[in-house]
């Protein structure tokens, strides 16, 4: 970690936004009231996001927040294995670190219950604290929905969006978790805030109707464009995903089939596929192909963040069609 990260090179990501505690059952099937045995992971989507992309090779980092107390301290060993700068992940005294159960219905639903009172530790971020130098120089910025839903991480959160370059890649993953709001009207106003600033949207049906109004899948991609962004990104499920950008570009690719174990964490692999694909320069309809893949090699999986996959591990699933 020391040789990887003592370096005055920007990062090829600095993710924002959510890290905890994932206990899930090692059963299959069986509502969380029966379920016996449970396995620990690092989880949270802005700590995914950069675990996804940190296994494909890219250099990365992750701001955010534990509690100080034995969870916190396994995240951040848990960050470090996977090569995941945690220097910006501080302790928050007040706060215990959050844990997330969930049960494991396949193919398609998997409850999610969150433990994150009084106040999750990653909702304490404050702006004075960023390192707005490093976050303008990332090559990618990720922030998300949750950020914006509690003060003082929404005036956080805006003002890294703030201190990025508008030639930057600067990615919006929409995360709609109406749970974590305490009025979620209030969130279209806080989304649109975020949108002026970034480059890129990314968001599944519901969370891009919660942030434009629409639920068309196109309409949503154009509404995201009106909105500010060069490329939206909409996630259609059994659909697929489409994107548009500014200039013209626009395709729409169909998932790729796997038997289903776990479909929590699929998004988070797609978004650090998604990151690498853009970094990598690749062809638009070439980066959906591949984050698709890494989605579905973790909803083949149990786990999130471990199951995230290698580059070869996407080329192979790709190359067998």
């Amino acid at each position: 970690m020391t040789e990887a990260y003592d370096t005055d090179e920007p990062y090829d990501l600095i993710t924002m936004g959510r890290i905890g505690v994932d206990l899930y059952p090692l059963q299959t099937g069986v509502p969380l009231a029966r379920v016996e045995t449970f396995g620990k992971f690092l989880g949270g989507s802005a700590a995914n996001v950069a675990v996804a992309a940190a296994r494909l090779g890219r250099r990365t980092a992750l701001i955010s927040r534990t509690g100080r107390d034995p969870f916190g301290d396994y995240l951040h060993q848990a960050l470090r294995d996977f090569r995941v700068d945690d220097r910006w992940v501080t302790p928050v005294e007040p706060y215990p670190t959050p844990v997330t159960f969930c049960e494991i219905f396949p193919p398609d639903d998997f409850p999610l219950y969150f433990y994150r009172r009084p106040k999750a530790p990653d909702l304490q971020i404050h702006p004075g604290e960023l390192d707005l130098d490093a976050i303008a120089a990332a090559r990618v910025f990720w922030m998300t929905g949750t950020g914006l839903c509690a003060q003082p991480s929404r005036a956080a959160t805006l003002t890294a969006l703030r201190a990025r370059p508008r030639d930057a890649v600067t990615v919006f993953d929409l995360d709609w978790r109406p749970m974590f709001w305490d009025d979620p009207d209030t969130a279209r106003a806080a989304y649109a805030e975020a949108l002026a600033h970034a480059t890129v949207a990314v968001g599944n049906l519901e969370e891009c109707a919660v942030a434009t109004g629409e639920r068309e899948p196109w309409a949503c991609a154009r509404a995201l464009l009106a909105a500010g962004v060069e490329l939206a990104v909409v996630k259609q499920g059994p659909e697929g995903v489409l994107a548009c950008h500014r200039h013209g570009a626009a395709v729409q690719v169909p998932p790729v089939a796997v038997e289903v174990v776990n479909g929590l964490g699929a998004g988070d692999a797609f978004g650090g596929a998604l990151c690498h694909g853009l970094l990598a320069g690749r062809p638009l309809e070439d980066v959906l192909r591949h984050a698709n893949a890494a989605g579905a090699i973790v909803a083949s999986r149990l786990a999130c963040s471990s199951a995230m996959p290698t580059e070869p591990e996407v080329e192979a699933l790709l190359a067998r069609g």
